[in-house]
């Protein structure tokens, strides 16, 4: 189910989109950073119109138990795996004892699957964000707990000023999330976010293979222009 005219025909118009309104706001050469894996086509679309280096930080929802789809934590990749608890969501379930232990070793042990199958054989060092400005993509903000989960996880790393830009968030998300970072860029941010889903003409899901595919167009391109 879609809106009759929702405003991003799919996740690379609005990635145009955002590039558009950035492209006279950057201070300095930030790194694009995207959360898989449907923030990847929004965010390479931006690497390739503003000339950008993209990279990925893999996070993984925690979720409730007997409700997969509600989120009470997140875990983020990097040099030493972020785990973010939210305490009043988690206080909302009863939680069978070692709950937290086991799914925090099941979602880390999904972030080194898909950082193998993303970026092969390098480490989590490899990957160094310290210092650097980030711009964080996400192709919309359903409970903010993927997004605060980064952002804690990219201070954690010693990242420097910290831009979110999205397609789609509620408003009251925006407003929370202009309270953790320098900026936020939210093309949309309605009142009732009722599904991100919503907003889109096409919605696909985005496979491990198109995340593979872009990561790989948008190192070549990065080769070629420096």
């Amino acid at each position: 189910m879609t809106q009759q005219n929702p405003e991003f025909a799919d996740r690379s118009a609005a990635g145009r989109q955002l590039a558009e309104v950035l492209q006279d706001r950057l201070l300095s050469e930030p790194l694009i950073v995207a959360l898989p894996r449907g923030g990847v086509p929004v965010a390479f679309e931006m690497a390739q119109r503003l000339g950008l280096p993209l990279d990925l930080l893999i996070v993984r929802k925690i979720g409730a138990p007997g409700h997969p789809e509600f989120g009470i934590g997140a875990v983020a990749d990097g040099p030493e795996p972020h785990v973010v608890i939210d305490e009043k969501a988690a206080r909302r379930f009863p939680l069978p004892p070692g709950y937290l232990d086991t799914e925090m070793r099941h979602q880390l042990a999904e972030v080194e699957r898909r950082h193998r199958m993303y970026f092969g054989e390098d480490q989590a060092e490899d990957h160094d964000f310290r210092g650097r400005d980030i711009i964080l993509v996400d192709d919309g903000i359903a409970n903010g707990g993927s997004i605060f989960a980064g952002i804690q996880a990219l201070k954690h790393m010693g990242a420097g000023r910290i831009v979110v830009a999205v397609p789609v968030a509620s408003r009251l998300l925006v407003e929370e999330l202009r309270h953790a970072v320098a900026e936020v860029i939210c093309l949309s941010a309605p009142e009732n976010l009722q599904a991100v889903s919503l907003h889109y003409g096409d919605f696909a899901q985005t496979t491990d293979q198109e995340v593979v595919a872009l990561l790989k167009q948008a190192k070549n391109l990065d080769r070629r222009l420096h």
